[in-house]
């Protein structure tokens, strides 16, 4: 057996130590092995250098985890550094307890930890979402003596708040002794994350206050909060700070601010910003167009959606199976279910939601027999239909008048497809009972739900009692339903409006007292009317508003 070398020429071990540092440093794999076939062959000493800790680094960096594992179990005495690497590795491709189980090995082998070493497995604590192993190595942080290092702080503060626990990533926060831009960052996150944006906002002052100045990161997490969670006036007043102070909004926030104003059903003020960002020179992605996609579903504007089709087209995005989803239910709300059609079926390989997309489009436009097809042909393909699936053909019965076939779909969605009834699910078979006239039925369903009623529910419910004229089956209900917590308008009108046709204004003042008390109010309707010129109309009551272009202050 050949021995190793016990005294090397040094200039030639440095020159491969330095090159080895050069692979780990561009992640350069094939001349990191010629770098280990000449040590080999060199028969130089693995210890001197730490050149086993180097190559196991090399490895590790390059993502070939068998090599750097095989290479650690036979390197005598590993440091540190290869530990940290493996551990790295490990939890940047997604094996996380792996990556655990190796930082618990280098304990056992007596290894001391560095405050590198705490950061990465505490990403991997965070990969898992596992807050009790993450408590574990906070523990040992802390008998380690790293508790107040602000690197190693900042890493416990995001895996406690990314795992749930933001009240004990606030404790330390509170526990530090130095925090810098980060430290206050990962803390915001964490209460944007959750809705608690008030506690947020104290922090984001708080911090300039102290003489740090937030960066983008910082901006971006507050706009993105205040617009993931519906405030687009607060998120744009943000936003507009942070231009103004010199700022440049990232991907991400331009993203969250579509996103938010398009879920707030404010569609004009989202594909304002969407040209705004374009006019920035920023590049959407999947996530800008499946976010504002919707918008045009919401204005009716299939014009602005084959506009928006084409950039999806020329960004090459038309194939991702979201993309295309979105599109798909894009034309299915403009009216256009050929569109629809061609979109779904480019579609290279399908996930339930497009199927569920062209299901429901189908379903919405009375070509029932076109989405009970659909419906069969998934389960034909061996794709296993979901609660949502069940939503939209139930829809598509309601819609067609097939009574019996999406009764029967719902007396065996738990056996035959493993879905559990939800509120969605009656709500449909109601209104498939109140369409057909079965009102009797349905008033025995109504009876029998075991679920909470929704305002969907009792709006269905109503109307059906109203159109064939069953006011003595409404009026046996509103008893219990104006004691019921309901948040929407409908049902109290149809009520309402039963009640004014028999003329019992008695029973129409105590439905109005009733919403009164409840804070429900009915908002007035409006139409969006495009025209020639790209300007869309909002008319409200008698008020006609004519949006402006630029993005201005929302209203």
């Amino acid at each position: 057996m050949m021995k190793p070398l016990p005294f090397p020429n040094v200039l030639f071990s440095e020159h491969l130590g330095f090159l080895l540092q050069r692979c780990i440093k561009c992640k350069a794999l094939q001349p990191g092995k010629q770098a280990h076939a000449m040590l080999l062959a060199s028969r130089i000493d693995m210890k001197i250098l730490s050149m086993g800790s180097k190559l196991v680094g090399m490895y590790a960096s390059c993502g070939d985890l068998q090599s750097a594992k095989l290479v650690l179990e036979r390197t005598q005495n590993p440091n540190v550094f290869a530990f940290n690497w493996m551990v790295s590795a490990l939890a940047f491709h997604g094996h996380h307890e792996e990556a655990i189980r190796y930082f618990s090995l280098m304990q056992e082998l007596g290894i001391v930890a560095n405050k590198f070493t705490f950061s990465i497995v505490l990403k991997a604590c965070l990969g898992l979402t596992d807050f009790d192993k993450g408590r574990e190595v906070h523990g040992v942080i802390s008998r380690s003596g790293f508790g107040n290092v602000v690197s190693v702080a900042n890493s416990l503060i995001d895996m406690y708040c990314k795992c749930g626990h933001v009240g004990y990533g606030r404790k330390v926060f509170d526990g530090m002794i130095e925090r810098d831009v980060v430290s206050w960052t990962s803390m915001i996150c964490g209460y944007c994350n959750i809705g608690l944006l008030e506690k947020a906002l104290v922090l984001f002052e708080r911090m300039k206050v102290e003489g740090l100045e937030p960066n983008d990161f910082t901006w971006n997490a507050m706009i993105a909060g205040y617009a993931r969670d519906g405030d687009c006036n607060g998120a744009f007043v943000l936003f507009s700070r942070m231009v103004r102070e010199g700022l440049i909004p990232d991907l991400i926030t331009w993203n969250a601010m579509i996103s938010g104003f398009t879920q707030s059903l404010r569609a004009i003020e989202a594909w304002r910003l969407f040209q705004d960002m374009l006019v920035a020179g920023i590049k959407p992605n999947q996530v800008t167009v499946t976010g504002l996609l919707p918008a045009c579903g919401l204005i009716g504007s299939i014009h602005r959606g084959k506009e928006l089709h084409g950039l999806i087209y020329r960004m090459g995005l038309d194939m991702n199976v979201f993309v295309a989803t979105a599109l798909i239910d894009m034309y299915s709300k403009c009216g256009s279910v050929k569109n629809a059609w061609d979109v779904f079926d480019r579609i290279p390989i399908k996930n339930v939601a497009s199927w569920n997309a062209m299901i429901g489009c189908y379903g919405k436009h009375g070509l029932v027999d076109s989405s009970i097809q659909l419906f069969e042909r998934i389960q034909a393909e061996g794709m296993r239909p979901n609660h949502i699936t069940l939503i939209s053909v139930l829809s598509a019965c309601s819609h067609g008048g097939l009574v019996e076939k999406g009764l029967i779909i719902f007396r065996s969605m738990k056996e035959k497809y493993g879905v559990e009834i939800s509120q969605e699910h009656y709500s449909c078979v109601l209104d498939l009972l109140c369409r057909s006239g079965k009102m009797v039925e349905a008033y025995e369903l109504f009876k029998e739900m075991p679920i909470e009623v929704t305002d969907s529910i009792i709006g269905a419910f109503f109307n059906g009692c109203k159109v064939h004229g069953r006011k003595d089956l409404a009026k046996l209900m509103a008893e219990d339903i104006l004691r019921m917590e309901l948040k929407k308008p409908g049902g109290f009108v149809t009520l309402s409006n039963i009640y004014a046709a028999d003329g019992e204004w008695d029973g129409v003042e105590n439905i109005r007292k009733v919403m009164k008390g409840k804070g429900v109010h009915k908002k007035p309707g409006f139409s969006w009317v495009e025209k020639r010129d790209g300007f869309v109309v909002s008319e409200t009551r008698n008020e006609c508003k004519i949006a402006e272009t630029g993005i201005g202050m929302p209203s």
